[in-house]
This record gives C-alpha cells, sequence and structure tokens, in this order.
C-alpha cells in the first residue's frame, strides 16, 4: 500500500495532470449530478466507472462566451458549382453579344431505370397482374379468386409509352406479279480463221465508203440548190457523225471551260512555274546571266509532220497566239494548216483551219485582233476572220487581182490607207513588195518596188555574171520603221539589204551589203527606230544604224540563224534562234560582245523562229518537227531598260 501511494504521489506532483484531473472529476460531477444534493436517482452507481478525461489541443483558440454564444446562419442551395457562369449568345434583335443569366445547374449523380411495377402502384395496368406484381405480389395472389389472376391485357411501356391517337396506321402491303415468257435464245457456233476476219474487215470497209459518197452526192446537190456547207473551212477535231453538240454555242461553250480546267489540273505544276517561278541564282550570278525555263510545249495532232513557219502573239489576247505549218523543203509541199493555241488549253488549238498549200507567214491586225492575214508557199495571200464561224476566209487573191508568182516569206498589216480601208504589205521571191488593200469583197494589190538584181555584186572575188538570166532579187523579209512610216528595209537572198520607201519606187534608198548569205529577218527596233537588227544564213546576226552603210556590231552565233526578236520591255535585250536548236539571249547594256544566256531547247531538231510576249516574260520557239515551246525568262534577261543601242557602241 505504501508503494502505491508514494507512485500516486508521485504522479499528483505534476502540475498540469493535476489540472487536467480536477478538471475531469469537475465535469464527471456536474454530469452525475451532486450526491449531496439528496437527488438518490442521479447518486446511483455511476461511482464505479472511471474517470472520463477530455483531451484538448495544445493550441486551441480561447472563445468567449459571447462568441461560443453566436450562431451562423449556412444557406445551402442547389447550384451546380461547376457550371459555367460567363456563357455570350449573340441577341438576334440587339445585334450583339449578350450574358446569358440562365444557367442550368442540373446535375444527374446516378440513375437508374427499373422494370418492376409494384402491385399497389398505380402506374400499372390497374390489375396488379404484371410481372412486378407476380414478383412482389404472390402472397396476394394466394387469397385472391380465380378472375383476379387473368391478365385483361398487356402491360403499357412506362418508359417509351405513346397515345394510341398519335399513332399512324401503315398502309396494307400489296404484291403485284407478271408472269412473261422468256425471251428467245439461240445457239450458234461459226468457225474463224484469219481470211474470214479479212473479208469481214473489207466488206465493212466498203460499206463506209459507199455511205461517205453518198453524203458527199447529197452534198453537192446541196451545194448546187445554193445551199452552204457549215464546216466549210473549218477542221473538226474527230470525224465523228454525231457532232450536233457543236452547234448549240452554249454547250460548247460549257465543254470549251471544262476542257480548260481538266488542263489546267494535268498542268498544274507548270502553271505554278509559270506565275511564280523565279531563280534564285541570279541574285548569286555576278556575271548577270540568265536562264530560260520550258513551260508548255503545244503540238497539233493534225499536222505532226510539218514545219513551224511563222509564230504571231495576238495584240489584244495576250494568252492567245498563232502558229503557220508547212515546209521549207521544195520536194515536201503540201496543204498547210493555221492554228491558234492558248496558254490556257495547251493540249488542242482553240481555232484550226487547213490551206491549199503550206503556210509561211502570218500576222494579226493591230487595231482588229480577229484580222489574221496570211501569205502560203504558192503565192497566195489570205485574211481570215476568226469571229466567223462559218466561212472564216474573207479575202484570197488570185492571179487576176495580182497573186504572187513565188512563195510569200512576210506579211505585215499597216495604218489604214486615207479612205479608210484596211492594207497590209508582202515580200514574195518573186522580187516583189506588194501592198493588198481591202476593199469591200475584194482584194487589191499595188506594187510598191521590185527589188532589182545587182550582177556587179562579186562573193570571194568572183564576180556573178548571170544578171542577164535573173533580173530581180528574191526578197525573204522586211520591216517598217516604227516613227517614219514610209521607210522600210527589205532582206534578200543575196544577202542584200535595201532601204526603200513608198513614196519612191524605182530606186533603192540605200543598200546594206554585209552578209554572205540569204537574209531570213530583219527587225527594227521598237524604242530607236534608227536601229535594226538582221539575221542571215551565214551564221551572224548584225545590228545597224539605217543611216550607216556599215554594222554596227556583228554576232558570230556558230550556226545559221532562223529568227531574231527584240524585246518588247527593254531596248537593249534581244533573242535568236539557230538551227543547232539553241536560243541566244543579249542585252547590249550588261554585256555588247557576248550572250547573257545560251541555252540549247531541242536535240535533233532545228529552231525556226521566236517572239516575245508583250505582255508576260514569255518567248515563244518554234522548231522544224512542228512543235512550239513556251520559255519563262529570269529575272535578269528581264531587266528594263530605254538606252540607245548605237551610242552603246560608238567610240
Amino acid at each position: 500500500m505504501k508503494s502505491q501511494r508514494r507512485g500516486k504521489d508521485k504522479d499528483l506532483q505534476n502540475p498540469s495532470q493535476l489540472a487536467a484531473r480536477s478538471l475531469s472529476t469537475h465535469s464527471l460531477k456536474s454530469a452525475s449530478g451532486d450526491p449531496q444534493s439528496g437527488d438518490a436517482g442521479a447518486a446511483g452507481g455511476e461511482d464505479w466507472l472511471p474517470p472520463k478525461v477530455l483531451l484538448k489541443p495544445p493550441g486551441q483558440l480561447q472563445l468567449t462566451e459571447q462568441e461560443l454564444n453566436e450562431e451562423f446562419t449556412r444557406i445551402l442551395n442547389a447550384n451546380n458549382p461547376h457550371a459555367p457562369q460567363n456563357i455570350a449568345r449573340y441577341n438576334n434583335k440587339e445585334r450583339v453579344f449578350k450574358a446569358s443569366p440562365n444557367v442550368d445547374h442540373f446535375v444527374v449523380h446516378f440513375e437508374f431505370d427499373g422494370y418492376l411495377v409494384y402491385k399497389g402502384d398505380d402506374s400499372g395496368n390497374g390489375d396488379g397482374t404484371g410481372e412486378g406484381s407476380k414478383a412482389f405480389g404472390g402472397l396476394a395472389g394466394i387469397g385472391g379468386g380465380e378472375g383476379e389472376g387473368e391478365s385483361k391485357g398487356p402491360l403499357r411501356n412506362q418508359f417509351n409509352f405513346s397515345e394510341r391517337a398519335a399513332q399512324t396506321v401503315n398502309n396494307p402491303y400489296r404484291e403485284r406479279s407478271t408472269n412473261t415468257e422468256p425471251p428467245p435464245q439461240k445457239t450458234f457456233n461459226y468457225t474463224v480463221n484469219q481470211w474470214s476476219i479479212f473479208d469481214a474487215y473489207m466488206e465493212d470497209l466498203q460499206q463506209k465508203e459507199k455511205v461517205t459518197k453518198d453524203k458527199s452526192k447529197a452534198g453537192n446537190a446541196a451545194g448546187a440548190k445554193g445551199h452552204k456547207d457549215e464546216d466549210k473551212n473549218i477542221l473538226p477535231t474527230e470525224s465523228h457523225s454525231e457532232d450536233v453538240y457543236h452547234k448549240n454555242a452554249e454547250l460548247k461553250k460549257a465543254l470549251i471551260i471544262i476542257e480548260r480546267m481538266a488542263n489546267q489540273n494535268t498542268f498544274d505544276d507548270i502553271a505554278q512555274d509559270y506565275k511564280y517561278w523565279e531563280d534564285a541564282s541570279d541574285e548569286l550570278n555576278e556575271k548577270k546571266t540568265g536562264t530560260l525555263l520550258p513551260l508548255w510545249k503545244f503540238v497539233c495532232e493534225k499536222d505532226k509532220k510539218k514545219q513551224v513557219t511563222s509564230v504571231c502573239w495576238n495584240p489584244e489576247n495576250t494568252d492567245l497566239f498563232s502558229v503557220g505549218y508547212g515546209s521549207y523543203d521544195f520536194s515536201k509541199q503540201g496543204p498547210g494548216m493555221i492554228a491558234c493555241f492558248t496558254l490556257k488549253n495547251p493540249s488542242y488549238p482553240e481555232y484550226l483551219y487547213t490551206t491549199e498549200s503550206g503556210v509561211m507567214c502570218l500576222d494579226f491586225h493591230p487595231q482588229h485582233p480577229s484580222m489574221l492575214a496570211v501569205g502560203l508557199y504558192d503565192g497566195t495571200v489570205q485574211v481570215y476572220n476568226m469571229q466567223k464561224k462559218t466561212d472564216p476566209l474573207i479575202y484570197k487573191s488570185t492571179s487576176k487581182s495580182g497573186k504572187h508568182s513565188d512563195p510569200v516569206w512576210q506579211v505585215c498589216w499597216q495604218k489604214d490607207d486615207l479612205d479608210d480601208n484596211a492594207n497590209f504589205y508582202s515580200v514574195s521571191s518573186d522580187g516583189r513588195v506588194t501592198q493588198w488593200t481591202l476593199v469591200q469583197n475584194e482584194l487589191t494589190s499595188t506594187d510598191v518596188i521590185r527589188l532589182k538584181y545587182d550582177p556587179t555584186r562579186t562573193f570571194d572575188n568572183v564576180n556573178t555574171d548571170d544578171g542577164t538570166i535573173f533580173n530581180l532579187s528574191g526578197g525573204c523579209c522586211f520591216d517598217f520603221h516604227k516613227k517614219i512610216e514610209h521607210l522600210f528595209v527589205v532582206g534578200t537572198e543575196d544577202g542584200v539589204i535595201h532601204k526603200c520607201s513608198i513614196t519612191y519606187n524605182n530606186q533603192y534608198l540605200m543598200s546594206y551589203d554585209d552578209h554572205q548569205m540569204a537574209v531570213y529577218t530583219v527587225r527594227f527596233n521598237p524604242f530607236h527606230g534608227n536601229v535594226f537588227l538582221s539575221a542571215s544564213a551565214d551564221w551572224t546576226v548584225k545590228l545597224w544604224d539605217h543611216t550607216k552603210d556599215k554594222p554596227l556590231a556583228t554576232f558570230d552565233l556558230n550556226g545559221p540563224v532562223g529568227d531574231v526578236a527584240w524585246a518588247p520591255y527593254s531596248s537593249t535585250v534581244f533573242a535568236a534562234v539557230t538551227a543547232e536548236g539553241k536560243v541566244f539571249v543579249y542585252d547590249l547594256n550588261e554585256n555588247k560582245y557576248e550572250p547573257i544566256c545560251e541555252q540549247q531547247v531541242v536535240r535533233k531538231a532545228k529552231l525556226t523562229h521566236c517572239v516575245f510576249n508583250k505582255f508576260d516574260p514569255i518567248l515563244l520557239v518554234g522548231d522544224d518537227k512542228g512543235a512550239v515551246i513556251s520559255l519563262k525568262l529570269s529575272p535578269n534577261l528581264r531587266k528594263v531598260n530605254n538606252a540607245d543601242c548605237a551610242a552603246v557602241f560608238q567610240v
């Protein structure tokens, strides 16, 4: 007992423990009641319970009695704390966005659709005989009668129910069938060999020839009665008998648009280069040289064996150009063809005309872009009106009207005369430079000058005494001065260039004798009229001042030069093509001795003609295989300059 008391005394020596013990004793007394108050029930048998010890955290906040008695009211609402509060909707009436005050706070935490129906539920069918009643109301079925256990009807679907009045009656289906007799059948066999197939093809060919002869006879009979053939002078695309759709203008226009769209998709990479390609290497090139990017290649499938004898851009439609097909070989002459292509459809020409002889030259009228003058190999000149769908040939020269006796090598439109009649000029190998005037329905001619042959001209110190046989010198090309309308120069087969005037038809104003072979092209500068270029078969291109009889410069291209053309954007840039298949581009302002571009364009073919586009940096070149290739000039080849070429070579 002493040891226990000592332990208790030791425990009571801690003041915190004494305070906790006193607090717990006080709380027990207050809970059980005062034993001295006379309450027997309160002083019952709770003394034997162990004392309760209330634990209090050491850092608990001490509140006053007033703070403990203060009441805090908390209101619970059904708002969804995760619902957005800044929803804006467009107000069509006020035409502004406004914040929406109504936000849906409904949240489903759990949902379960049951399928049991209680017996006493009013939502059932009223008789309590459903599946739910069988499951939960089995005892009720025992106490009920036999009538109560029988089902009066199916239960309503409580989850997908619709009133009978809202339901529609499906129409009954009716089947109809018809018995027919099977189609007649026939079994046959035949032994086929090579000779029977040949005979069948020959028989079919004879029938087609007979039908063609009958149609031609009927057409001739109709023409004798005064009816005109609508397809005259127009070459159809293919010899189909169902070409009725060509007569519908709207349908034909829609087909042309669809064809262009299809070709644009087919040649999309080339179209992108045509529009956006720029050679970045030009900026890094110290020599300031350029390149030519090949774009589309235009080939007429109807006449692949013909040569490209002329190329000309339309002055108004920037994407339209015409190509003349013929032959420079005397032994391979035949019908010619005129094809008008557009950059929007490189697969097939927009217009196609056939001629009786090979086409040697053509030119568009500068004020009337639908008028096309054409010179043929047999000496005939023709004028086409491309606006006319039928009979586009409106003028044609004859022997009576002064037709040339040799091939017409060049035609060129000039300004209208004093009577406002359109006129153009032509040069031929017969030695005549002729003016043609379009008067109503007649084509009249006037000889401007006859190119006289010079018998005193020598080649390599050899005197040519054949002047007694040939009185006239054959003309190959000519070009008019851009500012002096009556002045022009003519290149001949002898290599001599003559300066002539419309007002003087008996003599030359000046002769330029420096080429050793035929002169194929002469071109006046469009910016400075005193300067002109000449291209010859003696492998040279010469730069002339028409006031001097000696050339300012000579450029040797190591091959027969087929054509030369001035650039329409610069006075010092020109291009030339050779029989070696090369294209040369010179810029006299950058380098007056060497070309800034020398590029091989074709292989195993001779380039015959070249022409610049006046609106886009495009150069067209034609070859003797019947192909026309479009080339895009790099930035170094299309620098704009207005310097005088003659001043460049003055010392």
